[in-house]
Parts: C-alpha cells; sequence; structure tokens
C-alpha cells in the first residue's frame, strides 16, 4: 500500500515526532553528523542536558541552554504545518513529541503530549511560579533567579535523569494502543523511555520516515519506511491530502 492509501484508510492517525521533524526549521539535532552530540564543548551535551548537571555546574548548564536550546525566530516547517492540518481533518488524533521547541503548537496542533516539556516555559524550582518564555534568555543573570522568593529559574524541560512530566508517557501510550495508523518521524529511536511506545503500537500500519534506517525490521506487507527529508515527505502529502 501506498502511504495516501493508508492514510486513505485510517481515522485514528498518531505521529511520534523526535529532534529530526525541526532541523529544518533550523533546530538541530542530537545525533546526526552535524548535530549537538558532535559539536565540541568542555562536556558532552548528553551531560550538560542532565539533572546532576544543572544542579553541580548550573551556570555552565546555562551557557549552553542559552546558546544551543533557544532558537530565536524559528517557524514551523511543511511538516508541523501538514500535521496540524491533518488534525482538523478529524485523522490526526495526537501528536506525540520528544522536542521542546513548541513548533507543533505554534503550527496550530491541538492534541500534543509534550513528552519532555518546552523551552517555552519556565518556572521557578522554589515557589512554582511561571515565566514567559524570553524570561531566562533575557535575564541578566548568569543563572536566573525568581523575582518573589529568589529561587531559580528553570526552562520546563526533562532533563537526562528525571521523570517524565506527569501523566504524558500514560497518555502517549494510551494514544498509541487506540490508534490504527502510527508515524514515526525524525527520531532514531534510542532515548528510553519514549522509544519503547513503538512497541505498544497494535494497529495496522507503522509509517517510519527518518533521515537514516531504522535498528529494527519493519512488517514489509503492512508498514512503509522512508529514508530522507521530512520536509519533502510531508510537502507530497500536502498535494496528496489536498491540505493546501
Amino acid at each position: 500500500m501506498t502511504l495516501q492509501e493508508i492514510i486513505d484508510s485510517s481515522d485514528n492517525i498518531v505521529f511520534f515526532g523526535g529532534a529530526g521533524v525541526s532541523t529544518e526549521s533550523g533546530i538541530p539535532d542530537f545525533r546526526s553528523v552535524d548535530g549537538l552530540y558532535n559539536m565540541k564543548y568542555d562536556y558532552p551535551p548528553e551531560t550538560i542536558l542532565s539533572h546532576t548537571f544543572f544542579m553541580n555546574n548550573t551556570e555552565e548548564f546555562y551557557k549552553f541552554y542559552r546558546d544551543k536550546l533557544i532558537v530565536k525566530g524559528v517557524k514551523p516547517n511543511k511538516a508541523h504545518i501538514a500535521l496540524a492540518k491533518l488534525e482538523e481533518k478529524g485523522k490526526l488524533k495526537a501528536v506525540i513529541t520528544q522536542n521542546i521547541d513548541g513548533l507543533h503548537q505554534l503550527a496550530g496542533s491541538k492534541n500534543v503530549i509534550e513528552l519532555h516539556g518546552a523551552t517555552t516555559r519556565n518556572y521557578c524550582e522554589k515557589c512554582r511560579k511561571k515565566y514567559p518564555s524570553d524570561y531566562i534568555y533575557e535575564s541578566k543573570e548568569a543563572v536566573p533567579h525568581c523575582t518573589v522568593c529568589g529561587g531559580i529559574v528553570r526552562p520546563d524541560v526533562t532533563l537526562y535523569g528525571e521523570q517524565l512530566p506527569a501523566g504524558a508517557y500514560e497518555s502517549a501510550v494510551k494514544a498509541i494502543k487506540e490508534a490504527d495508523m502510527f508515524i514515526v518521524a525524525g527520531t532514531s529511536l534510542k532515548v528510553y523511555p519514549a522509544a519503547g511506545l513503538v512497541w505498544d503500537f497494535k494497529g495496522n500500519h507503522l509509517v517510519v520516515l527518518n533521515r537514516e534506517p531504522l535498528d529494527f525490521k519493519l512488517d514489509a506487507q503492512n508498514d512503509i519506511e522512508y529514508t530522507g527529508s521530512m520536509g519533502d515527505v510531508f510537502a507530497k502529502l500536502d498535494k496528496m491530502l489536498h491540505l493546501g
């Protein structure tokens, strides 16, 4: 079956996306040749983005965070926009994302399950006061502090070694188990527990879209694997479904 035929025959589509979905918006991913993990820092990015590093090297964490994770002026790309239109048509029931950029919501998607939080939100660790998206970026302090209690203001993102947001994983599993089509895009499926979500899918058709082939085999009869540009795939999807 073609991608168009699978979508036409599906009424409950769930999308699960990783960093590769946002690279064409100008946000670097992690594990590709030009990704964050292949850039040179005093510490590996995976170490910097851990709870332990945040607690012990807080100022260094914020240097990296401002430099690499706050990307100004980015806009949704063809993938984000096509998914929002697919949801509007009633076929796409949920977007599950590992990304922290908020671009799915900016494109118009309503039912977005954020497994790792978002840089668009900040809060005080001590009193939980919420702060706008630019607060950390615009703060003149090396480590931003709360204007009420003086606690550290941190981004509402899940660091390595921290638990996922309450209810996020459970909501993702529920959506995937109810889906008849599951689209996995822009992720190497190497970071757990999120990578394990693919095994919760019991529906008819799994579609994998990624820059590089995955490590496991798909069902040749029912599933599709496409290796290449997300933008190319979703531009074609836009035309196929007359989403424009």
